[in-house]
C-alpha cells in the first residue's frame, strides 16, 4: 500500500488536504482534512444576540448571504418574528442571487478548468476545452465574469452591498425596494436570462427545467442550440469520459428546503431521501467529534447541546471538521440532494441510475439555475414598494432559535441559545461539514471520503480526484467556521 497526499487544493475556498491509500492502482481509503481552525462559534459566545448578524457573514466571502439568512432565521425564531411578504420575497431574492452566482462560478471557474489540464492532451476535445475553459485565459471565464458582475448588481440593490450585508434581519429586510429599483431588478434579470439562454444553455430556461430523465438530457444536448452552449459542451465531455462513474457516495440525502412561498410551503421542499422520501426531522442530527481536533466527551451531540473546544494534540484526529450524521447515517447535501428531495424527475432518475456522483452534482447545479431564475422574476413582480419590508421585536432574556436554510452547497444550520440576554451557545453545521466530514465513532467515512474510494490512480495527481472533490464545490472556511 502507498499513501498519496494531495494539498493544498487550488480553486477551493479555504484550506483542504486529502490523503489517499492506494493498493494496486485504486484508492482503498481516503482521509479528508480541514487543517485551518477559525473559531467563530467561540467568538460569538457572550455577545449580544444581534451581533450574530455582524459576525456570521464574515465566516465566508462567497456564501456570506446564506450565513446571514441562517442567523436571521435563528434570531427570528427566538424573537417570535414573522417577516412581511416583501421581507420574505426580498430574502428569497437575496439568497437566490448568491446561490445562482455560486453555481455558475463553480461551473466556469472551479470545475471546468480541470478538463483543460495537460492530462487530457491526447483527447480530440482537449484543444477546445483549453480555448474555452482554461483557468485565467479561457473565453468562457471572460464571458461569465462580465455576466456575473451584472448579476451581482442584484445584491447591491437588494442588500446594499455584497459580501457581508446587514440587510437580512430577523423581521425581514432592512433594505426597502423603491419602484425604480424594482424596475432595475427586472432589467438585470432580463440581461441574466439572455446570457444563460444564449451562452450557458442554448435554449430557453423553461425548456431546460422541463428535462425529466438522463436520456432526455443527453438527447437535448445533441440538438443544435444546446450543443453549442457550455452546458452542452459539458454533457458531451461527460459522455466521453463517463463522469457518472466517478465519485459515488452513500446515496442518502437531506435538504432543509429552500425559498419560502406565500402559503407556508417552500419552492424546494424539505426532507430526507434514502431510496425513498421521508420527512425531515432535525432532532435526528448529531455531531461526532471522535476524529476531529475537538473535545469529544459525552459522545455525539445534537447541535443544540454542541461544543466546540479545540484539542490540537488529540490522538487519532486528522481534521478540524466535525462529523455530522442524520439518524446515525452519512448524508450528502447540495443541489443534487435538494432536487432529489424536492422530487425533480431528472434528479430522481440520475440518483436511481448511478447514485450521487460527479456528473449528477454538476448537472443539478445548472438545472437549479434554470429552475430558480424564472422564480426570481416572479418574486420581483410580487414586490410592493411602499409596503413594509421588515417588522421589529425584542429578544427575550432567555430564548432558543434554529435557522435552517439551503446555501448553494447544501444544508446550512445555525443553533442559537440566549441566556440572560447574551449568546450562551452558537453552533453551526455548514454544507461542507456534512460532505467533507471525517470518520465517526463507528469508523464510517464521510461522504467525500466514500466518494473517493475506488478511483483509479494512474499518475501523481490524477484528474479524477479533482473532478470528484470539486463536484462538491467545497467551502472549507465555512466547514471549520
Amino acid at each position: 500500500m502507498s499513501r498519496l497526499v494531495i494539498g493544498p487544493f487550488n480553486r477551493v475556498e479555504g484550506d483542504l488536504e486529502v490523503s489517499l491509500d492506494v493498493v494496486d492502482g485504486r484508492v482503498t481509503a481516503a482521509y479528508v482534512s480541514s487543517p485551518l481552525y477559525r473559531g467563530f462559534e467561540q467568538i460569538l459566545t457572550g455577545k449580544a444576540p444581534s451581533d450574530a448578524l455582524i459576525f456570521v457573514p464574515r465566516i465566508c466571502g462567497i456564501c456570506s448571504v446564506a450565513q446571514s439568512a441562517a442567523a436571521a432565521r435563528a434570531l427570528a425564531q427566538a424573537s417570535g418574528l414573522t417577516p412581511p411578504a416583501n421581507g420574505r420575497l426580498a430574502a428569497n431574492l437575496t439568497v437566490a442571487a448568491e446561490n445562482l452566482a455560486d453555481h455558475l462560478s463553480h461551473f466556469y471557474l472551479f470545475f471546468m478548468p480541470d478538463f483543460a489540464r495537460a492530462d487530457y492532451a491526447g483527447h480530440d476535445w482537449h484543444a477546445a476545452m483549453v480555448d474555452r475553459f482554461k483557468a485565467m485565459s479561457g473565453s468562457g471565464a471572460r464571458q461569465f465574469l462580465a455576466a456575473r458582475t451584472a448579476f451581482l448588481r442584484l445584491l447591491g440593490i437588494l442588500a446594499g452591498k455584497w459580501p457581508h450585508t446587514l440587510a437580512l434581519q430577523p423581521g425581514g429586510s432592512s433594505r426597502p425596494i423603491r419602484m425604480a429599483e424594482k424596475l432595475h431588478l427586472s432589467m438585470v434579470l432580463t440581461e441574466t436570462r439572455a446570457f444563460l439562454e444564449a451562452t450557458v444553455y442554448g435554449d430557453r430556461l423553461e425548456s431546460v427545467a422541463a428535462i425529466d430523465s438522463m436520456s432526455a438530457l443527453m438527447t437535448w444536448s445533441e440538438t443544435a442550440g444546446p450543443a453549442g452552449g457550455d452546458f452542452g459542451r459539458f454533457l458531451a465531455l461527460a459522455g466521453a469520459l463517463e463522469l457518472w462513474q466517478l465519485g459515488r457516495a452513500g446515496d442518502r440525502y437531506i435538504s432543509y428546503g429552500a425559498y419560502d412561498l406565500d402559503d407556508g410551503r417552500k419552492l424546494f421542499a424539505a426532507g430526507a431521501w434514502a431510496g425513498g422520501p421521508d420527512e425531515l426531522d432535525a432532532e435526528r442530527i448529531r455531531e461526532d467529534t471522535s476524529h476531529a481536533w475537538l473535545a469529544a466527551e459525552g459522545g455525539p451531540r445534537h447541535p443544540r447541546q454542541g461544543e466546540t473546544r479545540p484539542r490540537p494534540d488529540k490522538e487519532g484526529a486528522y481534521t478540524w471538521c466535525k462529523a455530522p450524521r442524520y439518524g446515525g447515517s452519512v448524508v450528502e447535501v447540495g443541489a443534487l440532494a435538494r432536487q432529489v428531495v424536492a422530487g425533480h424527475p431528472l434528479a430522481r432518475d440520475l440518483a436511481a441510475r448511478h447514485g450521487g456522483n460527479a456528473f449528477s452534482r454538476v448537472v443539478m447545479r445548472l438545472m437549479e439555475v434554470a429552475r430558480v431564475l424564472p422564480e426570481m422574476e416572479s418574486w420581483v413582480r410580487g414586490l410592493v414598494p411602499g409596503a413594509p419590508f421588515c417588522v421589529h421585536g425584542d429578544m427575550p432574556e432567555d430564548a432558543d432559535g434554529v435557522g435552517l436554510v439551503e446555501a448553494a452547497r447544501g444544508s446550512l444550520g445555525h443553533w442559537l441559545s440566549v441566556r440572560r440576554g447574551r449568546i450562551e451557545n452558537y453552533q453551526i453545521i455548514a454544507p461542507t461539514t456534512w460532505n467533507f466530514s471525517p470518520r465517526d465513532t463507528s469508523g464510517t467515512p464521510g461522504a467525500l471520503e466514500q466518494a473517493l474510494v475506488g478511483l483509479p490512480i494512474d499518475g501523481p495527481v490524477p484528474p479524477a480526484v479533482f473532478h470528484v472533490v470539486r463536484s462538491f464545490d467545497p467551502c472549507m472556511v465555512c466547514t471549520v467556521h
